[in-house]
């Protein structure tokens, strides 16, 4: 019986998930780089059939990120900070972490267990005798796929890792060194790139890896490769499949009606009671659910967005109103954060001034906003009475950052002509953005600062703005200082701006473009290297 949303991917995930938990959790040693667990589904019994070869290749989709993962990324930059000081995220916001935090560890960890699984299956599959030699290819091509997404967390967060592309004993796998990541580069390119030969533009199961899932991570991976030319041609192949377009409503991209929109490459499907996420609870204001609030925006983020002239609100003929200072705005900036007057899920209107009274008042409670904001993305009012059960799927890859990518790969290959323009000015014109398109093509350095914003500004809150400032090597420049919120109208007319001065953010430009090699896995491993200062 399918579920609610009747869909057949959803289906297929809720017998997965638990052929995953025997096959590729149950024995495994947190201790160790993953290899193939000792106990497994024995292949006397498995790898014989079509459907064993699925079953398996849904498993490596749940290694996918965690909805927690998923916020937490832009916690940790910016235009985010963690509302809890005792979080492991908060701390590496104050820069104060070491090589032997969990996060630090969990994240290798994560990683692995999905390439763990993908070579599992790679190495196995080939035992069916099947007819349907397309479909082999395909799930093959998939779960290559999949491999390549979890080399690229790793090569961005710690540069060079072992590159582990076969199952291993666990005494082999404690004699690893560090690949250099030019080279971990070029297999992830070569993994998207076969991949794509193997699979179609679309499938039938809503969520499954496409021709253009793999394409579009090979252009985000050349991109944060720097292979700016090669990410260009990337995303360009993907325009040019003819598969994607911008969804119509920005304001509606993150609703349940929106799920699985064109506009949408590769997602985490969910489904409440089964394999649900519990994005509502981490990210919704306190006056919503009042437990767990994650994270919340910065001024930074809130001033990022420009008014409807097209200007920065610095810019004294941007009409911008610093006692309105919603008014006349970005609609991006309503559509990604709760600000003073927004509508909440549950129809009451959100007032975080401390003196205010409710919820959301800063200080109100540890779970209330500390700056006076608080995202929007992905809080719909089906998820008010089971907060920590949501069905929503989380979008990985949008049609609306190949854009971005395209655009920003030909301004720093110092390409620069109409389509890079193009690019940029379809995104602003959303019809319910409207934006004022770029109407000049200028210098380099003017349009990087342009399409930087316009990632910040289009893609809030989703998890890439921590790997931007840290490929840009701007963090050091951005992130450290004192925390600042909203500026608002006291009762007394007066203009005040928040701030939090017993938190200071810290970026060590020496250190902290790299995360160190867990701790945990250098006493396992020797041969491991650690990454410089730490």
């Amino acid at each position: 019986m399918f579920t609610q949303k009747q869909n057949p991917m959803r289906n297929y995930k809720t017998i997965s998930f638990i052929f995953a938990a025997t096959f590729f959790f149950y024995g495994c040693n947190s201790d160790l780089l993953k290899t193939i667990p000792n106990d497994r589904v024995s292949s006397e019994i498995f790898w014989k059939t079509e459907n064993d070869a699925v079953l398996a290749s849904n498993a490596v989709y749940t290694y996918l990120e965690s909805a927690a993962n998923f916020t937490n990324w832009d916690a940790m930059s910016d235009i985010g900070h963690v509302t809890l000081g005792w979080r492991e995220e908060s701390v590496i916001e104050k820069g104060s972490y070491d090589a032997t935090y969990g996060k630090i560890l969990n994240e290798w960890n994560d990683a692995y267990k999905g390439i763990q699984a993908a070579n599992a299956f790679l190495a196995n599959v080939d035992k069916i005798s099947v007819a349907d030699k397309v479909k082999m290819d395909r799930l093959k091509g998939e779960v290559r796929t999949l491999r390549a997404y979890f080399y690229t967390k790793l090569a961005m967060l710690y540069g060079d890792v072992p590159l582990v592309i076969t199952n291993m004993t666990v005494e082999e796998s404690r004699m690893l060194t560090r690949t250099p990541v030019a080279q971990v580069w070029d297999f992830i390119s070569k993994e998207y790139t076969e991949s794509a030969a193997l699979l179609p533009t679309s499938q039938t199961d809503k969520g499954r890896v496409t021709k253009g899932t793999a394409l579009a991570l090979n252009a985000r991976a050349l991109l944060y490769a720097g292979r700016f030319k090669e990410a260009a041609v990337a995303a360009k192949q993907v325009m040019d499949l003819n598969v994607y377009n911008l969804y119509p409503s920005y304001e509606n991209l993150f609703s349940y009606a929106a799920e699985n929109n064109v506009e949408v490459i590769f997602d985490k499907q969910s489904i409440k009671d089964i394999q649900s996420n519990n994005i509502f609870s981490l990210t919704t204001p306190n006056s919503v659910f009042p437990q767990v609030n994650s994270f919340v925006p910065t001024k930074l983020a809130v001033d990022a967005f420009q008014t409807t002239t097209g200007k920065d609100i610095a810019d004294p003929a941007s009409g911008f109103d610093p006692k309105n200072p919603y008014v006349n705005r970005d609609p991006r900036l309503r559509f990604s954060i709760y600000v003073l007057g927004s509508e909440l899920p549950n129809g009451k209107i959100y007032n975080s001034r401390p003196d205010s009274g409710t919820g959301d008042a800063i200080g109100n409670s540890e779970n209330s906003t500390s700056t006076g904001f608080n995202t929007r993305k992905y809080l719909n009012k089906e998820d008010l009475l089971q907060p920590n059960n949501g069905g929503i799927n989380i979008i990985l890859m949008r049609y609306a950052e190949i854009l971005l990518i395209y655009a920003e790969a030909k301004i720093e290959a110092n390409e620069l002509d109409q389509s890079v323009l193009d690019a940029i000015n379809k995104i602003r014109n959303r019809p319910d953005v409207k934006m004022p398109p770029v109407a000049v093509l200028g210098s380099q350095e003017e349009l990087r600062k342009i399409v930087r914003n316009e990632r910040l500004v289009e893609l809030a809150f989703e998890g890439l703005r921590y790997f931007d400032i840290r490929r840009w090597k701007i963090a050091e420049t951005v992130v450290p200082g004192v925390l600042y919120g909203m500026t608002y109208t006291d009762a007394k007319g007066e203009l005040k701006t928040i701030s939090i001065e017993a938190f200071v953010k810290v970026f060590n430009k020496n250190r902290d473009y790299l995360w160190p090699i867990p701790q945990r896995e250098r006493e396992l491993n020797p041969n491991l290297t650690q990454n410089p200062n730490w």
